[in-house]
């Protein structure tokens, strides 16, 4: 389609809003991702951003790439391609001692003379990165990879908030450049991220580092933004005009990047030893990882006097903080069950500071990990903290070992309701497949009312609390027999709010059937699998009902969620759970695509459309009866090609799935809703 006709339909008035948007809400991301300084509420920012998207849902040809709508990712990637960058990304020769770093100074007197001053940056543990932009415009991002080539990474960096789509002017810089810096975890994050790892039987990762590495080389985009990646940057290439490293962070302050605001200009050595002293306790109060403190000379032409040697420059060092590590008792060993029945033992510690915080207890993973670190009660082990965030057992001191410590064993029964624990193949953690587990109770009915799943509003985890505490609710049946009276006696609510939270729940027993599956927390069943089963079988009894193999017959569903599905609804506790809802008058409504006519028909979109959104594409199919998809296999019944449709595509050719392309799909969708 022209764009100039594109452009042509979409009202003025529609894209002057679309252009204020833009800059209001790259203003007000700066703002809050940047400079941690936010100028309106997190409610006003989402009236702003829904505006927009709703704009570029009725005007898709005013949606951009660089839309901050676009920030929650794209198409998944095959695989990475390398980029060479400009200048090689070089590393830094390690200090660790006051003395090693007086010797660096040394160094550099001794090669040019009186070193005009230092600047001191924390060096976070992340990974390394080079931005790439022309014009002020965002174009590359690439990994520091061999230090000559990196991976393109675009797409996941695109994702990242305090990452610049456009730059703000600063004279006397070249149009194409690149900055460097650092693309990190928050400690928050990366022990969120590694509680979904364990949560789920998986691995978790040893520190931020690795967790920040891990999301920016995902294939798929979206996982990355939904990481929570944090940036900080230190570098520009050419630097211009630019004559001294502190101007560099300044003058990347005001192009729009998040910059460290805890460095120093030095003077000399001294200064540079009082700094790292300053920090060296003082990191642990940070919500970021710093394992050191990088000095450079501050003068860019000393820089370029001093040179390079091998990989690494003369005019910088790293000064690397030594490990904190403690030594503590192992007093038990418990073990506590998960929302999804993952059963995790936990080593009690006599309490000890470590990092800046009194450590009492520190999970073992699984029963492996602990057979392979051979943790006993009473043994005396070195701890630290993984990434300064999660406690972490070392190693056993073994010269300490009590006499009569005997090795741990994984109980065989859930300590909360007897349930036999179960590990399944290929897996590292045991369960319990108790739905009415005690233990799983609360976090099971804080994600029955949850926004994915019922969506019951002003039911959260601290009213949840306090209604199992009260014994009033034990089951997610419960919440539809709850009286005002009851809540009365909640901390919190009077008569008002007591009856607006039961009309909520009542609202809420007929619900679109995806989000009721999802409500269920069955294992390996989110939103976008909840949809699929919907789609497919369109009714609750019909899920109910259907065999492993019937689950394997729809389009996405592997062998791995149709055996936890079969199991779930033929258990007599998943039965019960059903039962339950059923009396207390929930029911589901049946899925819109039951009995439609593409019913049993899968679709993928792939590559952008012009005439409508792929989210409004997607409800059209599903209104049919079709379940679209984001993978191609031999099941698909329909690729749908729109513009730079990529490998989707491909794969659909060389299977030899039926291909249509946007005035194609359009037509069959206005005939099958017309035959309706």
């Amino acid at each position: 389609m022209d764009t100039k006709n594109n452009e042509a339909a979409a009202p003025k008035q529609a894209r002057d809003r679309v252009l204020a948007l833009l800059k209001e809400l790259d203003h007000h991301s700066r703002q809050y991702h940047v400079l941690d300084s936010p100028e309106i509420s997190d409610f006003e920012y989402d009236h702003l951003f829904r505006e927009l998207v709703d704009l570029e849902s009725a005007y898709p040809e005013l949606q951009t790439a660089d839309s901050p709508t676009q920030r929650v990712g794209g198409e998944p990637a095959a695989t990475f391609t390398k980029v060479r960058h400009r200048t090689p990304m070089l590393s830094l020769n390690n200090a660790f001692s006051s003395d090693e770093v007086r010797e660096f100074g040394t160094r550099a007197e001794r090669a040019i003379g009186a070193v005009g001053g230092y600047v001191c940056e924390l060096k976070i543990d992340g990974l390394a990165m080079s931005i790439s932009y022309a014009g002020g415009s965002y174009i590359r991002a690439a990994t520091r990879g061999n230090g000559v080539e990196g991976e393109d990474v675009t797409a996941n960096v695109r994702t990242i908030r305090s990452v610049p789509r456009t730059l703000e002017r600063v004279v006397g810089l070249p149009d194409e450049l690149e900055v460097r810096g650092e693309v990190y975890l928050p400690k928050g994050a990366f022990a969120a991220t590694n509680a979904r790892l364990d949560e789920a039987g998986k691995p978790g990762y040893a520190n931020p580092r690795s967790a920040a590495a891990g999301a920016v080389r995902q294939l798929d985009p979206s996982i990355t933004a939904a990481r929570g990646l944090q940036t900080f940057m230190y570098a520009i290439d050419p630097p211009g005009k630019i004559k001294n490293q502190a101007e560099v962070l300044d003058t990347l302050a005001a192009l729009g990047f998040r910059v460290n605001p805890h460095r120093q200009l030095a003077g000399s050595i001294d200064d540079v030893l009082a700094f790292l002293d300053h920090w060296s306790e003082r990191r642990h109060d940070l919500d970021y990882d710093t394992d050191g403190i990088v000095i450079k000379v501050a003068s860019l032409a000393e820089q370029a006097e001093l040179g390079t040697i091998s990989r690494a420059p003369r005019w910088a060092i790293a000064y690397k903080f030594p490990p904190e590590e403690h030594e503590t008792q192992v007093l038990d060993i418990h073990v506590q069950v998960g929302r999804t029945g993952a059963v995790t033992p936990v080593a009690i510690l006599e309490p000890t500071l470590v990092a800046g915080s009194t450590v009492r207890r520190c999970t073992l993973h699984n029963e492996d990990e602990v057979a392979r670190k051979d943790v006993r009660i009473g043994d005396t082990v070195l701890i630290h903290k993984a990434g300064d965030v999660i406690p972490e057992i070392v190693q056993v001191i073994l010269e300490k070992r009590p006499n009569g410590a005997t090795p741990w064993q994984m109980p065989e029964h859930c300590p909360a309701c007897d349930s036999l624990l179960v590990r399944e193949q290929g897996e590292v953690v045991r369960r319990c497949l108790n739905p009415l587990c005690p233990a799983q109770r609360r976090e099971l009915l804080i994600h029955f009312a949850a926004r994915g799943a019922m969506n019951i509003e002003g039911l959260g985890p601290a009213v949840i609390d306090q209604l199992i505490d009260l014994g009033y609710v034990t089951e997610p049946a419960d919440l539809f027999r709850l009286t005002a009276e009851q809540l009365l006696t909640l901390e919190g609510f009077a008569e008002r709010s007591a009856t607006k939270l039961i009309e909520s729940i009542a609202s809420r027993r007929r619900v679109p059937l995806a989000r009721f599956i999802n409500a269920l927390a069955i294992r390996h069943v989110g939103e976008h699998t909840a949809e699929t089963l919907a789609a497919h079988f369109g009714s609750i009894d019909a899920l109910a009902a259907a065999t492993e193999e019937d689950l394997l017959g729809a389009e996405g569903i592997g062998a791995v969620v149709a055996a936890h599905m079969a199991a779930w609804f033929s258990s007599s506790e998943g039965r019960a759970v059903l039962e339950h809802l059923r009396a207390a008058g929930v029911d589901p409504e049946r899925a819109a695509g039951g009995g439609g006519p593409w019913s049993g028909q899968t679709w993928v979109i792939t590559g952008s459309l012009d005439g409508m959104s792929r989210a409004d594409a997607e409800a059209r199919i599903r209104a049919l009866g079709g379940n679209p998809s984001s993978s191609v296999s031999r099941k698909t019944h329909t690729v749908v090609a729109g513009a730079s449709p990529g490998s989707k595509l491909e794969k659909a050719q060389r299977l030899d799935v039926r291909v249509l392309d946007e005035a194609q799909f359009v037509a069959e969708l206005d005939a099958a809703e017309g035959s309706r």
